[in-house]
């Protein structure tokens, strides 16, 4: 199968050929409908958990303690579904869909696809600092293996429908065809087969999972703030500051999020009892906080496109911006099926927004508008952690529509991307696969060693015998 990712001579016929193409179509519209759906039944379970809190007797004293407890119970079934039925769609999913390409992994589509749609519904539901658009990669992805396994003639060609599927998600979740497809291209290029066959396959399953998205949900942008005139080249020293900036932050942010993860670990031990104890605790806590302080719980694209509008001081973007660091890493980090691109996009206008309010004030006749560096932050932090800038820069664009402001996002993006490399941190996403295999092989190193053992226990009570 290795020589497929150089030639693109695998299909028998060019019946087989065309076929190959209708099914990439067919994985596209599938996988558009799901991500939409589960874009609603988020939505839909977040409304009506207050609704139904805010509706109750005396909801002013009793909606702090509805609230703890339905975000709790939302997240333990969330967390126990996941853990009890399909351990593997843990996280956002996307190491799981890279192994997969790879060979390392199996899809058990069967069970990933509802058990996904449904913990992922709960736990981000539940108020927790998590986004849908990993879990939207990973249900795309598992869809394309599910759509290769029923056409049994094309099992040989999952590879490819399987990473069309996961760009088909990520195009559907933030309404980006073009970032799906180079996130396929880009982020999972150790993985992804290219050849011109594979690549039309994705982009094919891409542009139908748009079309589906946007039938549904409309064609407007997925952010909708204002559209910024080009800044100054000038100020092209500036962004190149911000990334730089941005590039330190998401080395530690990536060393903070593995850490994070071998902790909770620790503390749970893959006991089930201890990780839904785990889930209600994390579920309880941010429901409470949706109430309280409402800019430190859920995937944060409320707190986007209110800080265009109606931003802060500086100081207190900052601020924020500490704590959703901490509550980020610790909702990833805990194994909840949910992503990370969201509240990351948060955090990167959080701090740009920042940098550009005091480069405002630094040299006024070179930022006129502080809204820009907040674009720009976007993409640098992805690009820093996920080591994707062109993915990050073409996905901020497409989501904010401003395409006009793509060189000042190139000059931060890479920047940021230079200086992480630099730094020898990791991809974010290699990292946890590579993470996730070691502990693979811990646990089969240790199965091993308790069969050696019980199989000398079972010999020595036979030679006592004797």
């Amino acid at each position: 199968m290795l020589k497929h990712r150089t030639t693109p001579k695998f299909l028998t016929s060019q019946a087989d050929y065309y076929a190959l193409l209708f099914l990439s179509a067919l994985v596209g519209g599938i996988a558009g409908s799901v991500v939409a759906l589960f874009e609603a039944s988020i939505r839909l379970i977040t409304e009506q958990r207050l609704h139904f809190i805010n509706s109750l007797p005396y909801s002013e004293y009793l909606a702090p303690i509805g609230a703890v407890f339905a975000g709790a119970a939302m997240a333990a079934f969330g967390f126990w579904l996941t853990f009890r039925f399909a351990p593997e769609v843990a996280g956002s999913g996307i190491p799981h869909i890279e192994g997969a390409l790879d060979g390392t992994h199996d899809i058990r589509w069967a069970r990933v696809l509802p058990v996904k749609f449904i913990a992922g519904t709960l736990t981000i539901g539940s108020g927790m600092v998590l986004g849908r658009e990993g879990p939207s990669i990973q249900i795309g992805g598992a869809v394309g293996r599910m759509v290769a396994s029923k056409g049994k003639r094309f099992n040989h060609a999952s590879h490819i429908l399987t990473a069309a599927g996961a760009a088909a998600g990520l195009a559907a979740a933030f309404n980006a065809p073009l970032a799906g497809i180079l996130f396929v291209i880009e982020e999972m290029r150790p993985q992804f087969r290219y050849n011109i066959t594979s690549i039309k396959c994705v982009t094919l399953a891409t542009a139908v999972a748009t079309i589906v998205m946007r039938s549904l949900h409309g064609q407007e942008a997925f952010l909708t703030i204002p559209s910024f005139d080009v800044p100054p080249l000038r100020s092209l020293f500036l962004f190149a500051l911000l990334g730089i900036l941005f590039g330190i932050i998401g080395v530690n942010f990536n060393k903070w999020i593995l850490k994070g993860t071998s902790k909770v670990k620790q503390i749970h031990q893959n006991k089930l009892s201890r990780l839904v104890m785990l889930g209600a605790v994390f579920g309880g806590t941010f429901a409470l906080l949706h109430l309280v302080i409402p800019k430190l719980s859920g995937s944060g694209m409320e707190i986007i496109t209110e800080m265009f509008y109606s931003p802060m001081a500086w100081m207190v973007m900052v601020g924020f911006f500490i704590l959703r660091v901490i509550v980020t890493i610790a909702c990833f980090s805990s194994g909840a099926p949910g992503g990370v691109f969201a509240p990351m996009l948060a955090l990167g206008t959080l701090l740009g927004l920042s940098f550009g309010v005091v480069m405002a004030a630094w040299f006024p006749d070179w930022v006129s508008e502080p809204g820009v560096y907040a674009i720009a932050g976007m993409g640098a932090l992805f690009a820093a952690t996920v080591r994707a800038p062109v993915t990050g820069i073409i996905l901020v664009v497409e989501m904010t529509n401003n395409y006009q402001l793509i060189l000042p996002l190139l000059v931060t993006c890479l920047g940021a991307t230079f200086i992480a490399q630099a730094l020898g941190g990791q991809p974010l996403y290699a990292a946890l696969l590579k993470q996730s295999l070691l502990k693979d092989k811990e646990l089969r190193a240790g199965d091993s060693g308790l069969q050696k053992v019980d199989q000398n226990i079972a010999n020595a009570n036979a030679h006592s015998e004797k």
